[in-house]
């Protein structure tokens, strides 16, 4: 369900009442059996695809590969088979770059970028008979079409009654190759993932390794978010709540010390309006800590609650048919905040654009942009701490703010309760 709203922008008013906040309506729930329904024919149809490119690319690499044996073996030198080997090992490594595009998109297999010349080189030499291998394995199951279809067909034409064995016997061989063919995709499509994660990818352990370092870097991120936090929410208290708490205290004083009746009512009065200004700003204090909306009504009731209290106009789109986890909305939630705060304070903005979609399966994007001056600092004290409480979520964020804007600042959270749309 995708709901677009538009607020003119208002100056920020006081907590909502727990009667006022509308409850939200369930979201329509999805079985898994139809939520994957259809999915199995266009992913074996993206199999083959990547495994017809795959043969492709795999004769476009076979001269590559023929030349480059032909010319090591006409140089008898070691020290200048390196040099006639570079523009070899750079072929490779662009050819490998194909070959790791085509990977991802037609197969599912990620592989990293970070290999050099030589590790390219070794590649496409095992690569290209899993390749060619990938191509027969297809060419077979075409060869199966034929006589498996002619099992159907012959029947309904009549060829059946006129000799009953040969068709029987050829079709059941057709349908027979095609299924060695489906299986033999699937071995292809799994040598290829083996083969490009050893060559290519890093090992096991490298993986371990860096994943180790990657949850190293973000907890102590997560530690200094949460000591950055405390030190805000210590520093709004201590110069806006607790400097009323204290000049109502001295009101108050005065007003007990004061013989003049009139004087007195003048200063309990003004009492009166400084423990309203405190109480007000306490609910700012507790809304910017953790809004209880978010919990009670969800996270389209809290985004229109914070674009509804920015004092400048925001346009929210929000296109989420299900509730992400509560880690997952919590981060969303406060990617939004603290990028309306930002506009707010330093970027001149007149309207803020705030799109909320599941671009990807599985994965929530959450997209503010602002028509402001630009020339936001990522490495920021708030936009830090974004990226800080998102990468904890094994997320992205990134900020795109030249001179003269506009600026956006885009997240991309893992969300699996969330289908998405299809890239297959």
């Amino acid at each position: 369900m995708r709901r677009s709203v538009r607020f003119p922008g208002r100056p920020p008013t006081g907590n909502l009442r727990k009667s006022s906040v509308p409850r939200p309506v369930p979201a329509a729930s999805v079985s898994p059996m139809s939520a994957t329904k259809g999915r199995w024919p266009r992913r074996a149809v993206r199999r083959a695809a990547g495994l017809l490119a795959g043969a492709g690319t795999a004769l476009i690499a076979l001269p590559f590969l023929v030349a480059a044996g032909l010319t090591l073996q006409s140089v008898p030198w070691p020290g200048a088979r390196q040099c006639v080997l570079r523009p070899f090992t750079a072929g490779a490594a662009r050819l490998t770059e194909l070959e790791r595009r085509r990977l991802a998109r037609f197969l599912d297999i990620e592989v990293t970028s970070g290999y050099d010349g030589h590790q390219a080189l070794r590649y496409l030499v095992a690569r290209t008979a899993v390749g060619l291998l990938g191509g027969l394995v297809l060419l077979a199951g075409l060869i199966g079409i034929a006589p498996g279809a002619f099992l159907l067909w012959g029947w309904l034409f009549g060829y059946a009654f006129d000799n009953l064995i040969n068709v029987v016997t050829s079709g059941i061989g057709g349908l027979f190759l095609l299924f060695l063919a489906a299986q033999g995709v699937l071995g292809v499509v799994g040598l290829e993932a083996r083969l490009a994660r050893d060559v290519l990818g890093p090992g096991t352990q490298d993986a371990l390794r860096h994943r180790i370092e990657q949850l190293a870097v973000s907890r102590a991120g997560v530690v200094e978010a949460v000591h950055d936090e405390r030190r805000r929410i210590e520093r709004d208290l201590h110069d806006g709540v607790q400097q009323r708490l204290v000049a109502l205290g001295m009101l108050l004083g005065r007003a007990r010390r004061s013989q003049d009746q009139d004087k007195a009512h003048a200063l309990l009065a003004q009492a009166h309006e400084e423990s309203r200004q405190a109480l007000d700003e306490l609910r700012e204090v507790a809304w910017r800590v953790y809004p209880t909306v978010l919990d009670e009504a969800g996270l389209r009731i809290a985004l229109e609650t914070v674009a509804e209290r920015s004092a400048i106009p925001v346009r929210l789109d929000y296109g989420l048919a299900a509730e992400p986890i509560t880690a997952v909305r919590t981060a969303a939630y406060f990617v939004v905040a603290e990028a309306l705060t930002n506009a707010l304070k330093h970027s001149g903005a007149a309207r803020v654009d705030v799109a909320l979609a599941a671009v990807a399966p599985g994965t929530l994007t959450v997209r503010v942009t602002d028509d402001g001056t630009g020339g936001a600092d990522p490495a920021g004290g708030g936009l830090l701490g974004l990226a800080r409480r998102v990468a904890a979520l094994d997320g992205r964020l990134s900020v795109v703010s030249p001179r003269g804007g506009p600026t956006t600042v885009t997240a991309e959270l893992p969300a699996p309760s969330l289908g998405g749309v299809p890239c297959e």
